[in-house]
């Protein structure tokens, strides 16, 4: 009954092959290990875990001639069943080293990683072994592939929340899905080309290679992870400029770039969302640093960097911070807070709503006061000149509803446990948009080590709900899902 539900043979394949990858990830951390003169063992104990899991999964896969047809059903089972493994998985070198013995804080560290959230329990960072710390910005970085992969090559097929309108444009979908696999080395090669850029440039500013490439991989994830207590601040202003120039390029969409690579200027110029993004960037950028000029009192150079620093770090959802904005006046953090919601750009790494769908929101309600002066006008909304059908308009505004259902239930529960209006809100909003630091007791110079276990648990799953789109998790819990 169940194989004709989900094609378990698909399912396996696909979970085996990501546990291989997360497996040779272990590897890597184990040869680092022995060079840094550190245990290898907790990352051999996780990767012989990993790669026994993967070859049992691989060994349930039937072999026939025929090709595997993914339907939506197994897609749906596929990712949250990766993203749940390979997060089980990944929290084993902090078990295993001793560097995070309690389970439930180790699983919410390793979410956190996966999810290119960035949210941490960990109070003292640098006493970690490196080989840890080096595993902990590189589950961001397979986590950033994932993202891309998922939001970029599986959601649009699915359709889920309207992807397949403006992850691609409807005229290139038609020439890009049967070439999926050539699609996706090329956003595989401008992934690994934006790492390597970024990390060569962080050397020439003086940070050195581990450095380097642990804030790389926190940077193209979007995910905020640093070896360092105090983030980015302790960096020269050349190493926080190259960083926000990089979390700024990982915010658009990688469509954007792969436009870029094949010079095609048109699209770019015409995709309204990287317009919306960018104004954005720019406006919310320039109140900061005029708040932080005028009100703080710094000299402008300090502001500009350290409001648009913060500014880029909150709607990117990355994280990384150079300043503690809950020391600027409060109408500013109020207003970073809402900017939580925002999100980066569709088919980037970062997390949150996403823009493209607070644009479609926008001409929604535009659409509404304009049907109030001309009942009888036709208006359909479009977006980059694509018109949008209703069954997928009203599936974008559906999804925003249930994040903001979802945030606000999920901060209702956190102020159950005990917790603050403002850390509960400030939780609650930072681990579903995947962004790490929030408001209260939980911001840019907090951590998330002194909320109660049961928190930490509400906390992981907002995190997956949040990075895996909502519909994609719940849809298993629905009756119809399970029906032949």
């Amino acid at each position: 009954m169940m194989s004709k539900i989900i094609n378990f043979n698909i399912v396996f394949k696909v979970i085996s092959r990501n546990l291989f990858i997360v497996a040779g990830g272990l590897l890597i951390c184990a040869v680092l290990a022995l060079s840094f003169t550190e245990r290898p063992g907790p990352f051999l104990f996780a990767f012989l875990v990993a790669i026994t899991m993967g070859i049992f999964l691989h060994f349930l896969t039937q072999k026939d001639d025929e090709p595997d047809q993914l339907t939506r059903k197994d897609a749906y089972f596929i990712v949250t069943l990766s993203w749940f493994l390979i997060s089980l998985v990944g929290c084993l070198p902090y078990i295993f080293s001793g560097s995070i013995p309690s389970f439930i804080n180790a699983l919410f560290e390793s979410v956190s990683g996966f999810t290119t959230t960035g949210s941490s329990i960990l109070t003292d960072i640098e006493s970690l072994p490196k080989s840890i710390l080096f595993w902990r910005s590189l589950t961001h970085w397979i986590g950033g592939i994932g993202i891309i992969v998922l939001v970029i090559l599986v959601m649009p097929v699915l359709q889920i929340g309207g992807y397949h309108l403006f992850t691609m444009e409807s005229s290139m979908q038609e020439k890009i899905f049967p070439k999926t696999k050539s699609l996706g080395y090329r956003l595989l090669f401008i992934y690994l080309a934006l790492t390597f850029i970024e990390i060569l440039l962080l050397l020439l500013g003086g940070m050195n290679l581990y450095e380097s490439v642990c804030h790389a991989f926190g940077t193209i994830a979007t995910g905020g992870f640093s070896p360092k207590n105090d983030s980015i601040a302790g960096y020269s202003p050349y190493i926080q400029y190259i960083v926000m120039l990089f979390m700024l390029l990982s915010g658009m969409n990688f469509v954007i770039h792969f436009f870029l690579v094949n010079r095609n200027f048109k699209k770019i110029r015409s995709n309204e969302e990287l317009k919306f993004y960018l104004s954005g960037v720019i406006l919310i950028g320039l109140f900061m640093t005029l708040t932080v000029s005028i009100q703080m009192g710094k000299p402008l150079e300090v502001s500009v960097r350290e409001g648009f620093f913060q500014v880029i770090s909150i709607l990117t959802c990355t994280g990384y911070v150079t300043a503690d904005y809950l020391q600027w006046p409060a109408y500013a953090w109020v207003i970073l807070f809402f900017a939580m919601f925002m999100g980066g750009s569709t088919g980037s790494t970062a997390g949150g709503i996403k823009l493209a769908r607070h644009l479609i929101l926008y001409k929604n309600i535009s659409r509404t006061f304009r049907r109030l002066i001309s009942p009888n006008a036709v208006l359909s909304i479009r977006l980059n000149r694509n018109a949008i059908e209703e069954d997928a308009n009203t599936s974008i505004l559906t999804f925003i509803f249930m994040y903001i259902t979802l945030f606000i239930f999920g901060t209702i529960l956190l102020v159950m446990l005990g917790i603050d209006w403002t850390t509960a809100g400030g939780s609650a909003a930072t681990c579903m948009a995947g962004i790490g630091p929030g408001i209260g007791t939980v911001g840019p110079t907090g951590n998330f080590a002194h909320l109660p276990d049961l928190a930490k648990i509400i906390l992981t799953l907002l995190m997956l709900l949040g990075r895996l789109e909502i519909y994609t998790i719940l849809i298993l819990f629905t009756r119809n899902f399970w029906k032949i």
